[in-house]
């Protein structure tokens, strides 16, 4: 089992930015996918972004350019690094693992049912 623990949302104006992180007590060696997702009040869960332990990324098309996931297997920490915030952007934001040798098409796809261990969520909302 494993844990995640994400912080760094908020309230901030639109254009504004933020960093979320997701800090895990273990992962493993090699053979894991992590994601960010979001939810909106009355919608669905949507993948945002996707990172394999290798670190190869991969982003939803809405937030190409303005939002970089990245991964650092020193400190067990996934990030989120938000910039130029949209109000579309306000939603519960969670980041997810699962332990997998091969990510491509996870990373592609970005399906929250596949992703088996996940965070409590942290609210961003942008006005």
């Amino acid at each position: 089992h494993v844990q995640l623990v994400e912080s760094g949302g908020g309230s901030v104006q639109a254009g504004g930015s933020l960093r979320l992180s997701c800090a895990s007590a273990i992962l493993t060696y090699s053979g894991y996918c992590m994601g960010w997702f979001r939810q909106a009040a009355g919608k669905g869960r949507e993948g945002v972004a996707a990172v394999d332990y290798e670190g190869t990324t991969n982003v939803q098309f809405s937030v190409k350019g303005r939002f970089t996931p990245s991964l650092d297997n020193a400190k067990n920490t996934l990030y989120l690094q938000m910039n130029s915030l949209k109000p579309e952007d306000t939603a519960v934001y969670y980041c997810a693992y699962v332990l997998r040798r091969y990510c491509s098409d996870y990373l592609r796809s970005m399906q929250a049912p596949d992703f088996t261990e996940w965070g409590q969520g942290t609210q961003v909302t942008v006005s």
